[in-house]
C-alpha cells in the first residue's frame, strides 16, 4: 500500500471507525503519527479497534469518542465538545454508513434510517465541527460516496421512504447525497473564500461487513457475508485508499471524487474518477441542501 504523508502534529475524526474501511482508514493515519478520534457508536467497540491499533503501533495516538449519527442530539454533543476544545481539527472523514436494511427502520430523530445515518447526521457533523475545521491549517472533508450513488435519485416528494420502501434504492439515494454533500460543500467554500477542501471518495466493492450489517437489521439471524475473494472485489486495504487520498492524499483537490481505476470501477488503484450524471446538477445539490438544513436545523457558518 502507498504509504502516506507524513501527519505528525494534525488531527483526524474518523466516523464508523471500529470497522472496515473507517478501522483501516483511523489505522493508517495513526501510523504516520495524526491524532486520532475514533468516533464510533458503540464505544466498547471503538475501544477494541483502539487496542488493536495501538498493538499495531505502539506510539499511536488514538481517542475514541461516542457518535451516534442516527441521533442528532448525539451529533450536537460530539460535535460542542470538540468546538468547546478550540484545538484544530485537520480532517473530518465522514465514513460511516448503513446499507440495505430489508425493512424500514427510522433514525432517533424520525428520518429514514439510511437517510439519516449516511447523510443527515453527516451533514450535521460537517456543519457543526466547521468553527474546528477553520482553525486549520489546511483543513478538509473527505466523505465517502459509493457506486450506488451513479443510480441514486433524490426523491425529494418521499425523501423518509414511507410509501413503498426498497433497502437498495433508499441506500441510493443516501450515497448519492452524500456525494451531492462533498460538491456543494467545496462550492460554498469557494464562495465563501475560505481554505477548506471538500473531497468525496467510494470504495468500489470492497469486503467490509457493510454489506451483512445493514441486511441483518431486523432479522432473527444474522445474514453472513462472504469473505472469499470474488472477482472484481478488493480486501479493505485496497479498498480504503480512495479515502485516504481524498483525506490527506496531498495533491487531492476540492470538488473531486476519488476511486478505483479498475474495470467497472469495482477494484484496483485510485484514480480520479468522472462524477456520474445523477450528482452533476449544482441545483439539485443546493436544493438537498436546503432540505438537510431544516431538517438538521444546522448551517454551515460560512
Amino acid at each position: 500500500m502507498p504509504k502516506l504523508p507524513d501527519q505528525s502534529g494534525r488531527r483526524i475524526v474518523v466516523t464508523g471507525s471500529n470497522s472496515g474501511t473507517g478501522k483501516e482508514a483511523a489505522t493508517r493515519f495513526a501510523a504516520v503519527g495524526a491524532s486520532v478520534v475514533l468516533a464510533v457508536r458503540s464505544t466498547e467497540k471503538g475501544a477494541t479497534a483502539a487496542a488493536e491499533i495501538r498493538a499495531a503501533h505502539p506510539h499511536a495516538d488514538v481517542e475514541v469518542r461516542e457518535l451516534d449519527l442516527a441521533d442528532l442530539a448525539s451529533v450536537r454533543r460530539f460535535a460542542a465538545e470538540l468546538v468547546d476544545e478550540e484545538r484544530p481539527i485537520d480532517v473530518l472523514v465522514n465514513n460511516a454508513g448503513v446499507m440495505a436494511p430489508p425493512q424500514r427502520f427510522e433514525t432517533v430523530d424520525g428520518f429514514e434510517l439510511q437517510l439519516g445515518t449516511n447523510f443527515l447526521g453527516p451533514f450535521a457533523l460537517t456543519n457543526l465541527l466547521l468553527p474546528s475545521l477553520l482553525r486549520a491549517e489546511a483543513p478538509r472533508v473527505a466523505t465517502m460516496s459509493s457506486l450506488a450513488a451513479i443510480p441514486g435519485r433524490i426523491r425529494f416528494g418521499d425523501l423518509q421512504w414511507e410509501r413503498g420502501y426498497n433497502g437498495w434504492r433508499a441506500y441510493a439515494q443516501s450515497k448519492l447525497a452524500d456525494l451531492l454533500l462533498a460538491l456543494h460543500l467545496h462550492r460554498l467554500t469557494v464562495e465563501a473564500d475560505v481554505p477548506l477542501v471538500s473531497t468525496a471518495a467510494h470504495p468500489g466493492y470492497t469486503r467490509t461487513n457493510l454489506q451483512s450489517a445493514g441486511r441483518s437489521l431486523g432479522r432473527a439471524k444474522p445474514v453472513q457475508a462472504s469473505n472469499r475473494a470474488l472477482p472484481f472485489t478488493q480486501a479493505v486495504e485496497q479498498g480504503t485508499e480512495p479515502l485516504l487520498y481524498a483525506a490527506v492524499g496531498p495533491n487531492a483537490v476540492g470538488g473531486a471524487y476519488y476511486g478505483p481505476a479498475g474495470p467497472f470501477g469495482l477494484t484496483g488503484p485510485t484514480t480520479a474518477v468522472s462524477i456520474p450524471g445523477s450528482a452533476r446538477s449544482a441545483d439539485l445539490a443546493r436544493s438537498l441542501w436546503a432540505v438537510a438544513e431544516d431538517l438538521t436545523g444546522t448551517r454551515p457558518p460560512l
